[in-house]
């Protein structure tokens, strides 16, 4: 309902004064460590090569992450083919394929990898099954970069799952060889059903239950989940090609109320407003968190409001530069 109006006697003269509309902020929001990295990356490469510095596809899925990039000298690209000979190119947080390596390396490309290091786990575990001989079935949505990179590490012995209902269709040459992953942005809930579908058809199989999934997306929805009862209406921001911040659009909604992903605040329908007295404001891990204050300062800007924080846990977790990138440690004489 919209926020109601409350009576009030000044001065002998009764008139009507609305109350403030409830926004609530789930924490944690916005950047994650593995985000705030790799934008780093591409910050301090601009700073001491200068520009371009090319970056294979999205450095991480927001548009206004990379429209700023892009102002400062970056230069996005969707193939290495794009990249003149000898040049600098940064590879996304969401991962390559062992192939793009090689072709940068064949190419004598400067390579940068700016893989979020809970990927690159990933990628890890995938050799390591495949070397050991088991088919790697892999939990994550067709097409998304992070699949397409992790498929890659062993595309011949990889098979990719999208749901629960799909397990029962799924083909294996060795049943008691299989070891199952998961892409790192999925919706908890969705991984646990598909990787309880796996077990049951496959007894033998390994795998970690819904732990691929990286600390900063289980985090964000379990941090809405923890208010969306409160809310008539739940904002997430985040770019439309963010997986995790689709999957906290997914859970509001799975819950009954009502929810939209927005790229800012310009994308805020008055109308969604006209029935929600509170409102929770969240941020996918890829969005800056200047978005929300935006947000926030836009629902102001319509009536009187209550910004209430909700922490549902601190994170405290960093991720070193490369090498390369780190400051200089000075040396005593």
């Amino acid at each position: 309902m919209a926020p109601e109006l409350r009576q009030e006697d000044h001065l002998g003269s009764p008139h009507l004064t609305p109350v403030p509309r409830r926004v609530l902020l789930p924490a944690p929001r916005s950047f994650c460590a593995g985000v705030e990295r790799a934008i780093e990356i591409v910050e301090r490469l601009l700073e001491v090569h200068g520009p371009p510095v090319y970056v294979r596809n999205q450095i991480v899925h927001n548009a206004h992450v990379v429209a700023d990039l892009e102002a400062r000298g970056a230069v996005f690209v969707g193939e290495l083919d794009e990249v003149p000979d000898d040049a600098l190119v940064v590879f996304s947080a969401h991962g390559v394929a062992p192939a793009v390596e090689r072709e940068a390396a064949a190419r004598g490309l400067d390579a940068v990898d700016a893989t979020c290091p809970l990927v690159a786990k990933v990628h890890a575990e995938a050799k390591r099954a495949a070397d050991n001989g088991d088919t790697v079935i892999l939990i994550g949505h067709e097409g998304h970069e992070e699949v397409v990179g992790t498929v890659g590490v062993a595309p011949d012995r990889t098979i990719l799952v999208d749901s629960a209902d799909a397990v029962a269709d799924l083909r294996v040459p060795d049943p008691a060889k299989l070891t199952y992953l998961s892409q790192t942005t999925l919706a908890v809930a969705e991984v646990e059903a598909i990787a309880a579908a796996l077990q049951q058809r496959f007894p033998a199989i390994k795998g970690q239950g819904a732990e691929d999934i990286c600390y900063a997306t289980s985090n964000r929805q379990a941090a809405v989940a923890a208010v969306v009862a409160e809310a008539d209406l739940v904002l997430v921001v985040g770019s439309a090609n963010s997986s995790n911040s689709n999957r906290l659009v997914e859970l509001a909604r799975t819950a009954g109320v009502p929810a939209h992903l927005i790229e800012d605040a310009g994308a805020i329908d008055p109308a969604w407003l006209q029935e929600a007295e509170t409102v929770a404001v969240t941020a996918g891990a890829s969005a800056p968190p200047r978005l929300v204050d935006e947000v926030v300062q836009s629902l102001a800007a319509l009536g009187p409001i209550e910004v209430i924080e909700r922490v549902h846990t601190r994170e405290t977790q960093e991720f070193l530069l490369p090498q390369r990138l780190r400051p200089r440690t000075a040396h005593p004489n």
